[in-house]
């Protein structure tokens, strides 16, 4: 017996990747998958109906149940399609899974809104085609699970990601506020941060993987050793499925609205944004009182993550210069 027997999912960009790793996992634990994939282009261009054919077919070769899907989370029907073919064809849906995403890299100062339009419109506004619809069957039901996938490029911000960033951080926030909407009703809500190998990482540029680790931005510090582990195997994207499992099983019923960095046999968990330090005064700042409170309490020892250049010529640095000297 698996621990999903009985279970029926919805798995998003489950085609390829960490998506179609999931499906696997979901399908060998006993649950009945629907694989959605509209086989596009990491630019979101194009569609193929094969990969999720191919990973529909397969889960049925090895004696599972699973149905492919070819709807776009970016339109709201979309989702609701997903959905109703769940029902229609599983009798229900219990577990929901967005790993659908594309990329549309670019420094905020080259970005077009088309790139900033498509890449919120699958990640954020896709997230929500897939859970509002969902919802409503889990809240009735009195039961649910739902993963949401987040992104370190969200979570601490990664160069040229600016829309992609703004996409994940904004699913970390709508998934906390899901589990709290939802959690009273025994359906719960978290969140994926991954590390691994896929079609997505691939099409980073060498230039770009530069360039972060220049400016000192690097993934969660969860996911560093495994990037830099000789264990290259490590980086492939199947070892997010047993987490996603576990936390879409009923032993997994009381952990709700976290997120989880899961990369390789890492995984930790993450505190939502909490006041690191704090300064007070009982009546209105001043601004020099302000440059001494926050020079030498809020901010001390904590690096600007992407200081100017050398060559830039930045007020001030000069006489942060000479008091540091």
């Amino acid at each position: 017996m698996g621990v999903l027997d009985g279970k029926v999912a919805v798995v998003t960009g489950s085609g390829r990747g960490i998506g179609r790793g999931i499906a696997m996992k979901f399908a060998a634990q006993g649950a009945s998958v629907i694989i959605n994939d509209p086989g596009v282009n990491v630019d979101g261009t194009g569609h193929d109906a094969g990969p999720a054919d191919q990973v529909a077919d397969e889960i049925k070769a090895l004696g599972g149940q699973a149905a492919a899907n070819y709807d776009s989370v970016a339109e709201m029907a979309g989702g609701e399609n997903m959905v109703k073919q769940a029902v229609d064809a599983f009798g229900k849906i219990d577990i929901l899974v967005n790993t659908a995403g594309i990329l549309r890299d670019r420094m905020v100062f080259n970005m077009s809104q088309e790139e900033w339009d498509d890449v919120i419109a699958v990640h954020l506004k896709g997230h929500f085609s897939t859970i509002k619809p969902a919802s409503i069957l889990m809240r009735q039901q009195r039961y649910g699970r739902i993963i949401n996938f987040s992104s370190s490029s969200g979570t601490i911000g990664n160069t040229g990601q600016f829309n992609y960033g703004a996409a994940k951080s904004g699913i970390a926030g709508l998934g906390r506020v899901v589990a709290k909407d939802l959690g009273r009703y025994g359906v719960t809500c978290n969140i994926i941060a991954p590390g691994a190998g896929t079609r997505m990482t691939a099409t980073v540029p060498d230039s770009a993987r530069e360039l972060r680790a220049g400016s000192g931005i690097q993934g969660a510090a969860s996911n560093a050793p495994v990037q830099e582990s000789a264990y290259a195997g490590l980086r492939d994207p199947e070892f997010v499925a047993p987490m996603v499992t576990y936390l879409c099983s009923d032993d997994a019923w009381d952990i709700n609205g976290w997120v989880f960095n899961v990369s390789g046999g890492s995984i930790s968990v993450s505190r939502y944004p909490v006041a690191e330090r704090s300064i007070f005064k009982p009546g209105h700042w001043t601004l020099p009182e302000l440059d001494d409170a926050v020079q030498n309490v809020l901010m001390k020892d904590i690096n600007n993550p992407a200081p100017p250049r050398d060559d830039i010529e930045v007020p001030g640095r000069d006489i942060a210069a000479r008091v540091l000297s």
